[in-house]
């Protein structure tokens, strides 16, 4: 099986641990896909792991001249919904950076695309899903440890330290609620299983650190299907003498318990046993692997494209909110 990969701002590490699983899976071409984009690092990162591609000179000669099965894109954001809908018109599958668009034409777009490709198929870089305290918690939830979710509260923080030039546009960026928070909002929906009904979002560009229209702060309240509330809150804040980069967390209230993943540890409390329980982890799985592996062995993906496409439209439509400083409504 080929692979190629487009681009070099997103978590291609999700690409280079998964091929360590997938000896039958070859890195026969690598490009920039976006304008200005350097690619020097994924070029040392290929080689020091022992692959040889070809470099080619822009996204489009890779697709036609290096036929790849499979295509990485992590790109500068705004381009990831473009060169992922080229590839997928070629019916070649495609593991995408989120957020998968930065506008909901975009969105649309590539829907489209994936919807008349035939057999191509899709995933997000949904990664943090199989980060093991987060895919614990997921089975814990799912098995009925905390009964009904009621409430939901997300939260992602992060070093800002300097960033790259792309993230100083919202064009080119499209802001911190699909780039950070999108990971956030995903979990919401996938503990709880409900549909979005409404949101209403703030954000802020303050103490950014000159880094233009990126913003260092946003908040998000979504209501659900079910009368399930959640909330979501995202900020680059964190302080650079912190122990870690980020500081992922989700307290997830049900009727029947409460769960809470903090310091990659799995914390629950119900009526089973007396105190908190801290659940042991499952191991880790590689997200770039399994989705090689439901296209090779027909096994299913934790990321389906339909999550990708859905929590994506709730990133967005979270910036129109905060944009707009009103409620917006999903369709």
């Amino acid at each position: 099986m080929r692979l190629g990969i487009i681009g070099s701002t997103g978590h291609i590490n999700y690409v280079m641990n998964g091929l360590r699983e997938l000896p039958h899976v070859h890195l026969v071409g690598v490009s920039a896909g976006s304008l200005g984009e350097s690619i020097d690092n994924l070029i040392r990162i290929v080689h020091q792991e022992g692959h040889s591609p070809t470099l080619y000179s822009n996204f489009i000669e890779l697709l036609d001249q290096a036929k790849p099965d499979i295509v990485a894109v992590a790109c500068y954001f705004h381009d990831h919904a473009k060169i992922a809908a080229e590839a997928l018109r070629r019916g070649i599958h495609v593991f995408v950076e989120k957020p998968v668009a930065t506008s909901l034409e975009d969105l649309d777009m590539l829907k489209e695309a994936y919807q008349s490709s035939g057999q191509a198929q899709l995933a997000a870089m949904f990664g943090i899903r199989y980060d093991p305290a987060f895919y614990t918690a997921w089975h814990a939830v799912k098995n009925g440890a905390v009964g009904r979710i009621r409430l939901l509260h997300a939260q992602k923080s992060y070093r800002l330290g300097k960033r790259g030039e792309h993230f100083t546009s919202r064009q080119t960026y499209g802001g911190t609620i699909p780039w950070v928070g999108s990971h956030a909002i995903d979990w919401v929906h996938w503990y709880s299983g409900e549909r979005f009904e409404t949101v209403y979002a703030s954000h802020s560009t303050q103490d950014n650190g000159g880094h233009g229209e990126l913003e260092t702060t946003a908040m998000c309240l979504f209501t659900m299907s079910n009368e399930v509330s959640a909330t979501v809150s995202i900020d680059y804040l964190r302080p650079t003498a912190a122990p870690t980069h980020g500081d992922d967390r989700i307290r997830i209230t049900g009727a029947e318990g409460i769960l809470e993943i903090r310091d990659q540890q799995v914390l629950l409390i119900n009526g089973n046993e007396s105190g908190v329980q801290m659940l042991p982890l499952l191991p880790k799985i590689e997200i770039f692997a399994d989705f090689v592996r439901q296209i090779t062995e027909g096994s299913v993906c934790l990321v389906s494209p339909e999550d990708a496409f859905y929590v994506t439209e709730a990133c967005l439509r979270a910036v129109i909110a905060a944009d707009e400083k009103r409620v917006i409504r999903f369709e």
